[in-house]
């Protein structure tokens, strides 16, 4: 039987994935080449880097749900995963980069889907934040679920930014 918080965290990553889809598919390809201001890579990078990702947060998080620690992952791998994603991807198109949002973000929602209760309380260290110790459901909801949501919020701030700027200049 499938867990009601399983299905919720599962839900709520779609619900951002979908928000995620559909602005990217709205955007230009102006859009989908400028730069978000602080981060440098293209809009379209970053959503590319959303979709890239899910696999390796549900990987992070089915770890914890086994009661295993996460070793090895800190901000400087992250930040080189980042980079090197960004270098690969630079020229990603819209269409490709939807298509991996879809799957990927499916697959996601499957894997959260098949966790239980037990397994989303499920706590070990984790090496991304100092060693601490958090639960299955934490690991989710600070990344795979969150992940469209944090980043849509830095691209529409991004083209509200470049849409000022135009306007006063």
């Amino acid at each position: 039987m499938m867990s009601k918080r399983s299905y919720e965290l599962a839900r709520r990553l779609e619900l951002g994935a979908v928000a995620l889809e559909a602005f990217a598919s709205s955007l230009t390809e102006f859009e989908w080449q400028t730069r978000v201001p602080g981060d440098g890579r293209k809009i379209g990078v970053v959503v590319h880097h959303v979709a890239s990702v899910y696999p390796l947060e549900i990987e992070l998080a089915q770890t914890l749900a086994k009661g295993e620690p996460v070793e090895g992952l800190t901000m400087d791998v992250v930040h080189k995963m980042n980079a090197d994603h960004a270098k690969k991807f630079d020229g990603v198109t819209k269409e490709e980069t939807v298509e991996l949002l879809k799957r990927n973000s499916s697959a996601a929602a499957t894997a959260i889907r098949a966790l239980s209760d037990d397994e989303l309380d499920q706590a070990a260290p984790v090496s991304l934040y100092a060693n601490a110790i958090l639960t299955c459901q934490f690991a989710l909801e600070d990344h795979a679920v969150r992940h469209s949501y944090h980043h849509l919020g830095r691209i529409r701030a991004a083209l509200q930014e470049r849409t000022l700027a135009k306007l006063t200049a």
